[in-house]
Parts: structure tokens; sequence; C-alpha cells
């Protein structure tokens, strides 16, 4: 099941805090990429508190209070959903991070944790597309409209079915690969995601 995130008292009532003495491991993902970055406990307390201001909040075992991620770095993770084992001893939280979630600076705590790359390239796009940086190509695509956009969609298109009648594998992967891009771009410019699309095809699946 999950947790709708705000406060929720009978939310929290189905969750079995015995077994830890008052503690849930939490496992947390990156809602974009899927990486697992990294392992925390929380109380009903912290729960709560995670619930209510929407970034997690851990009961931290070592200095005995709460702490919420990134309290003094800023690289806070927003909570997307909160998911309950079946034993509703674990939870399992997405977030989108604001920044790298290890101390050490790196993206996950676990190193070499696996993740969906077009995932964050979706991300990298959406960041393109808000802060329009000075020689970003991404940007160039922004600025020169959706027409232009769905026009280079267009001709990636042509030249990657080109590239799978006649020409080696190699070049079919480079042209998927110009499409695929191009394709988060306009749905970006159209204010969709790649997220979007992944639910139209879940969807159709059922």
């Amino acid at each position: 099941m999950s947790i709708d995130v705000r406060p929720s008292p009978q939310a929290l009532e189905t969750l079995d805090w015995d077994k830890g003495d008052g503690l849930l491991p939490a496992v947390v993902q990156d809602i974009d990429t899927l990486q697992v970055l990294m392992l925390g406990y929380v109380s009903a307390e912290s729960l709560a508190a995670t619930l209510a201001i929407g970034h997690m909040t851990f009961f931290s075992r070592s200095k005995q209070r709460l702490w919420t991620k990134g309290e003094q770095s800023g690289n806070v993770l927003v909570v997307q959903s909160i998911s309950v084992d079946c034993d509703a001893d674990t939870l399992l939280v997405l977030a989108r991070p604001a920044g790298p979630t290890c101390h050490t600076g790196a993206e996950s705590c676990f190193d070499g944790a696996p993740k969906d790359f077009l995932g964050g390239l979706d991300q990298l796009v959406a960041v393109r597309e808000a802060l329009r940086p000075s020689g970003s190509y991404t940007t160039s695509l922004f600025e020169g409209g959706i027409r232009r956009i769905a026009q280079k969609v267009g001709e990636e298109g042509v030249e990657t079915a080109l590239a799978g009648v006649a020409q080696d594998d190699e070049a079919l992967l480079g042209e998927a690969s110009d499409l695929l891009y191009h394709l988060l771009v306009l749905l970006r410019a159209r204010g969709l995601s790649l997220e979007d699309a992944r639910d139209v095809l879940e969807k159709r699946h059922r």
C-alpha cells in the first residue's frame, strides 16, 4: 500500500513498530532514475514530520533525535510517495533529491547503485528547459521553439528508419539515441515528461 504524503494517523497505525523497537528501516529511491539513494530509520514521530513537511525525516540513532536529510547541506529529499512492505515493517520511499544524497558528494550512498539513465536524462532536460544555460545545445532547441524541436524529431525519426533498413547496428543505435533525446526535449517543450509517456504505455500493457 502507499501512504499519501500528508499527515495521516490512520496510515501510521498500520505499521508494525514493535519489531524494531519503535524504528522502521526506510529505503529511499530516486523517483526519476529509480536509483537506491540511502537507507535510514524512521520513528513514528519522524514519519509524521516527513508527511507534514514533505522532506524525508529520519530518526538518528547516533544523535538520538529527528534528522531531516539536507537540514544543513540543503540536499533534501522531496518525498513523492511512501509504500509499506507486506509485513508492514519496512518503508520504500520514492523521492526527488535536491542534490547529492551521500555525505561524500555522491548521488547515492551505495557505490555503483544501478539507475535508469533515460530517467536521469529526462530530468537533465527539465533543468535545461528551466535554467536555459548558455552554450547548451538543449537550450538552443528550446529557444528555437516547438516547431523546430518537432522538425528535429521528424528528421531523427527518418534517419533512424533509414539506418534500420540500410546501415549497421552501430549506426542504428546512434540514430535511435538521437531520436530518443530529441523526443524527450519535445515532450518537455509541451510540458510533458518521460514518465507521462511511460504511464500511457503501462496503461496499454494492462
